[in-house]
């Protein structure tokens, strides 16, 4: 477990990894033009009121952008279920602090939000670098689809979890909180499941063929990298509460901004080999259709969910 201390955050060798993978990786080299779609704004120019209103307008947007193939989909199709099902925990009365977790889930979702409206008007200055990469690849289409999809997620839970978490608040009953923030591994870990066996049925034919499996890609966002992602933040949140001096705040954004970037650099640096890679590309060419994926993780979800324990 991470000490909740500023010197505490980078005393895990891990974060010192991707602090250095950070600092190598360019974002501007994903910037890829903005105002492609001017129509997909349309429902995303205000501030989210309610987790309502989150859920109908990602919901839309995602719906959107299944039909125009953009492969920012993929990762908006595990958020848009993650959202629906922790809101229908919080009607079942499953977290100590319902209206925190709604606060949560707002706030939470404003930050990609944020980030999908500036890269899609082309203001890469106001998106933060891990989502400059995760959206320029998703655009690019260099990368493979599992790989945009844990882009999507490293990004939203390294970088924004923490501050959504700080700016929200993790006072009073930051211990009824914090027994909150993690009833919601549960849900991600049992979603991000279901997409990396989704995704891994939809390669199985051509790494049969090669006699491969997929080099790790498949495993980068294990349910314990995901427990530790969340701790990490939740642990940045409460340094970034309990600080006396702006200094901290700023330099833990510093910190969440480089170590997420990492995340990304290494998850566009499969350990698969080239004749691998070369097939998964091969396959995602033909076979591969955002609309099949989506419903078919949407119904698989959906089957496979229970409720969270307390």
């Amino acid at each position: 477990m991470f000490e909740a201390s500023p010197t505490g955050l980078v005393r895990n060798p891990n974060v010192w990894r991707l602090l250095w993978r950070g600092l190598r990786l360019r974002p501007a080299d994903f910037a890829l033009g903005g105002d492609r779609d001017p129509e997909l704004l349309g429902d995303l120019a205000h501030p989210f009121a309610s987790v309502e209103d989150v859920s109908t307008r990602l919901g839309t947007l995602e719906a959107a952008l299944v039909e125009r193939s953009d492969r920012r989909a993929v990762f908006l199709t595990v958020y848009t279920e993650m959202t629906a099902q922790t809101a229908r925990e919080i009607d079942a009365g499953s977290f100590d602090d319902p209206e925190w977790m709604r606060r949560y889930l707002v706030r939470f979702a404003e930050h990609y939000r944020r980030a999908f409206v500036g890269f899609e008007r082309g203001e890469y200055a106001d998106v933060p670098d891990p989502w400059l990469v995760a959206f320029g690849s998703a655009v690019g289409g260099d990368a493979l689809v599992i790989q945009d999809a844990f882009l999507g997620i490293n990004a939203h839970i390294v970088y924004d979890l923490a501050l959504a978490l700080s700016a929200i608040g993790l006072d009073p009953g930051r211990k009824t909180k914090y027994a909150d923030h993690r009833r919601i591994d549960a849900i991600l870990a049992r979603l991000v499941a279901v997409q990396r066996e989704l995704l891994a049925e939809r390669y199985a034919p051509g790494l049969e063929a090669v006699g491969e499996g997929m080099g790790g890609l498949d495993e980068r966002w294990s349910t314990s990298t995901l427990r530790r992602a969340r701790e990490f933040a939740w642990r940045t949140a409460v340094v970034r509460t309990d600080a006396r001096w702006s200094a901290v705040r700023s330099s833990t954004g510093w910190l969440l901004s480089r170590t997420a970037t990492g995340g990304a650099s290494v998850l566009l640096s499969p350990t698969a080999s080239p004749s691998t890679m070369r097939t998964l590309r091969a396959i995602e060419a033909t076979e591969f259709e955002l609309e099949s994926y989506a419903r078919a993780f949407h119904g698989r979800a959906v089957d496979g969910g229970a409720s969270i324990e307390r």
